[in-house]
């Protein structure tokens, strides 16, 4: 660990949290183990007394031991046995298999403006986020990321890198998706695309293993071709919406610009009500049969129905780096700071799309779907991690149950990775991600935002919740220690600011 981080952790080692951590011993006999440590990773780790939620739909079970030998999960449930390194009191909180962020950006830079990557990671990892895919950044910075990550050189989420590709040409589509192959990189994501590219970009991907993530656009390409492709999963929501249209385009008005960001947000907040019911039935149904999952950013649109409470979320006061807050200020030169003349109007449109896009997002799960969960922070003033919690609250408007929800952000989306016997579900054998919760989330989302929440204890509400302790990979993190250092890059970025 660097030396500034041992520092912090050993100024913050008094903090004390809702339920602190306590010294134990196996079954209450033997010599006391140690409490564990912020940054360390044990031969032998006991999380004792925890309530455990799976992450495959299952009610919760406990209180219960659970035992971590290094990088996996040795036991869960029974009596602990044999000598632990360290402990990690449970009592009262919840254990979770960590979240998984499939829709996820690697920042060192907002504009022209700097901002340091661990930044990002210390939000991700005190959100509970364990996993994340890179979706579309900087390749040669995220191999190298992905490299130090997964010996544990630095404080990091694990990182599956979704290199893009494309072209104009059948023959420019496929010599992309053979580069990334090269590059090492896990899978494609990819944007606009003519058909015939497309089709021929999928038929490489599929010859090299290599799954696809969509973003689709206002193109040639739709839904549907997704569904010739089979491709893993479509980003966001364009492409089903107007898939369903019974002919012809989205009734945009003559002036309408597509490069104009305004225009384009705008007019995407019309879209759902255009898509014919019977036919997007057709569409979902058809993603369903060829395996195409559904990862919809809820959060990442949602101050588009909302501007005034995306601009006033209370964390921004200590954890938005300057970075970010100039990216996020209204201009239509950086992509999503589009609320110039933002009307009432529009948020009302958009706050119909929402109740149209949830139902179909039900009705796929109904038929089947995979439904996953990503965040896209970095834009329209969505902060990492923060955005991937209001994403479970989406999800949970949109009427599915907090277990569900819970699936989505592990199991779903290990499934979608392919990596569903490793990662996503809180069983032995699988890798060690974890995350501890002080309450039960299915009570409240807001428990795991890292700035916490109200509680009730012993008749009175007191500010608690928060992830205690995010686990990746058998190394231990303190959320609070993490909060602490994001919030010194923020008072560090904003003097430096000051000083220009």
């Amino acid at each position: 660990m660097p030396a500034a981080r041992r520092l912090t952790a050993f100024l913050l080692i008094a903090i004390p949290l809702l339920i602190p951590p306590a010294p134990a011993s196996a079954q209450g006999s033997g010599p006391a183990i140690a409490a564990a440590e912020h940054g360390q990773r044990y031969g032998r780790l006991l999380i004792r007394d925890v309530h455990v939620i799976d992450g495959n739909g299952t009610p919760t079970r406990g209180p219960m031991n659970v035992i971590v030998e290094e990088d996996r999960i040795a036991a869960v449930g029974g009596r602990a046995f044999g000598e632990f390194a360290a402990v990690i009191d449970g009592r009262g909180r919840y254990l979770l298999p960590g979240l998984i962020n499939l829709h996820a950006h690697l920042q060192d830079s907002r504009g022209s403006h700097s901002m340091p990557f661990a930044y990002q990671f210390n939000l991700w990892l005190a959100s509970g986020i364990t996993t994340i895919r890179d979706v579309g950044s900087d390749l040669s910075k995220a191999l190298q990321l992905r490299e130090e990550s997964t010996e544990g050189r630095i404080v990091a989420p694990r990182i599956f890198i979704y290199a893009r590709a494309g072209g104009a040409s059948p023959e420019e589509a496929r010599e992309s998706v053979r580069r990334v192959h090269e590059s090492g990189a896990d899978g494609v994501k990819i944007f606009g695309l003519d058909a015939e590219p497309m089709a021929a970009l999928m038929e490489e991907a599929r010859s090299l293993n290599l799954r696809v993530a969509h973003h689709v656009g206002v193109e040639e390409t739709d839904a549907w071709d997704d569904i010739a492709g089979g491709t893993t999963t479509i980003e966001h929501w364009y492409g089903i919406p107007d898939a369903a249209i019974r002919y012809g385009s989205q009734h945009f008005p003559p002036g309408y610009n597509y490069s104009n960001e305004l225009d384009r947000f705008r007019w995407a907040g019309r879209l759902w009500k255009e898509a014919d019911p019977e036919r997007l039935g057709e569409v979902l149904q058809g993603m369903v049969d060829a395996g195409v999952g559904w990862c919809p950013t809820l959060t990442i649109y949602e101050a588009s129905r909302d501007v005034q409470r995306a601009r006033t979320q209370p964390w921004f006061a200590d954890y938005l780096h300057p970075a970010l807050e100039a990216y996020f200020e209204p201009d239509l030169q950086s992509h999503g700071s589009y609320f110039l003349g933002w009307t009432t109007e529009d948020e009302i449109e958009w706050k119909r799309n929402y109740q149209l896009w949830f139902a179909a997002l039900r009705q796929f799960a109904e038929r089947g779907g995979l439904i996953c969960v990503g965040e896209d922070a970095g834009f329209i003033y969505r902060l990492y991690g923060f955005a991937l919690i209001r994403e479970l609250e989406l999800q949970q408007e949109a009427g599915f149950h907090p277990l569900d929800v819970i699936r989505h952000a592990t199991y779903n989306n290990a499934l979608a990775l392919g990596r569903e016997h490793e990662l996503g579900r809180l069983k032995a054998g699988w890798q060690a991600d974890l995350i501890l919760v002080n309450g039960n989330p299915q009570t409240n989302f807001k428990l795991l935002y890292p700035t916490g929440t109200d509680v009730l204890v012993d008749g009175e509400y007191r500010h608690g919740g928060t992830v205690a302790w995010t686990i990746k990979d058998g190394w231990c993190y303190r959320g609070d220690i993490l909060m602490e250092e994001v919030r010194q890059m923020v008072r560090e970025a904003r003097a430096e600011r000051e000083e220009r």
